[in-house]
């Protein structure tokens, strides 16, 4: 089998695994909590619009 180079010397890496699905992870939430406040605040102009 034939290394693959320095991407597969960052991926064998258990360091940088981890900090790649951390800030995997945090960019998830920040999208997910942006989300739900957005929607909130959709709902919320909706609401007082009636």
């Amino acid at each position: 089998m034939q290394p693959l180079g320095i991407i597969g010397d960052f991926l064998g890496d258990p360091v940088f695994v981890g900090l790649l699905v951390a800030m995997l992870a945090f960019v998830f939430f920040i999208y997910l909590f942006i989300r739900r406040t957005m929607t909130g605040f959709q709902e919320g102009v909706q609401k007082g619009q009636r």
